[in-house]
């Protein structure tokens, strides 16, 4: 006699993954904004186009091509007047040879809660390593050369598993403007969230590096979670470097760097 149904036993099956993910989730969050001690980043790199041009670009990477962006949280850490030097330590990963699962463009919360197991079982598969991840970031960047006019996809940070997917260009003349994604998703992680509108600009008050500069416009520099210069109320133009990036006081908020 059959106890259980197949049509009940999944619903338990998928309810207690997500109970152990939560609680998981739960210790990630306090230990990786805790900011005792650097948080460690883990930078994987993907040759998503299998090209000769992003192998070779892959193979010219190495720790330093990332030192920009703990230089420039520690940067900001200090301007925010936090006790941690330096907040981050990010480094370079072995290679990852397969691609992560696509983000459903379309998906309901049912298909995007798939996703979202379906991508933490492909980092567990191409990650696979006893090292704790309640401090540990791990943000798979897959480069690309891209197509001229053509968009590359949508990059994601979740906090849910301290997960980023960074999909850049593999061009030595992109690297800045690469570490500016990275650092933007490396602060989802940590509890930040986007601060630009439906068509990409700068939301007022909360996307402005300095919303409180006299005269408004143009402001000096973007926010980190908006990624533009605002120039006027409709016009604003892509920061180049994270030497044009700031972290406003509601992100810094956000990713527990000052208080409420």
């Amino acid at each position: 006699m059959k106890i259980f149904s197949v049509d009940f036993v999944r619903p338990l099956l998928l309810f207690c993954s997500l109970l152990a993910i939560a609680g998981v989730t739960a210790h990630q969050i306090t230990y990786s904004r805790s900011w005792h001690k650097p948080l460690d980043v883990v930078v994987y790199p993907i040759n998503a186009d299998s090209s000769l041009e992003t192998h070779n670009y892959i193979k010219s990477l190495d720790d330093s091509s990332f030192v920009e962006i703990d230089d420039w949280l520690a940067k900001e850490a200090a301007r925010h007047e936090v006790s941690i030097s330096r907040p981050t330590h990010t480094r370079l990963g072995k290679e990852v040879k397969s691609v992560p699962p696509d983000l459903p463009t379309n998906g309901g919360v049912i298909r995007t809660v798939l996703w979202g197991l379906q991508l933490r079982y492909w980092v567990f598969r191409n990650t696979p390593d006893d090292a704790s991840n309640l401090r540990r970031v791990r943000v798979f960047v897959a480069y690309q050369q891209g197509e001229d006019d053509k968009p590359l996809a949508h990059s994601v940070g979740l906090q849910q598993g301290l997960i980023g997917v960074v999909h850049a260009f593999g061009l030595p003349e992109q690297n800045a403007q690469n570490n500016i994604v990275i650092a933007h998703e490396l602060l989802h992680t940590v509890g930040a969230s986007d601060k630009y509108n439906f068509y990409g600009a700068p939301e007022f008050p909360i996307g402005y590096a300095n919303p409180l500069r006299v005269p408004l416009y143009p402001q000096r520099y973007a926010e980190i979670m908006a990624g533009k210069i605002p120039t006027s109320s409709y016009s604003s133009y892509m920061a180049t470097s994270l030497k044009s990036v700031r972290i406003n006081d509601l992100t810094a908020q956000e990713i527990a760097w000052i208080e409420d």
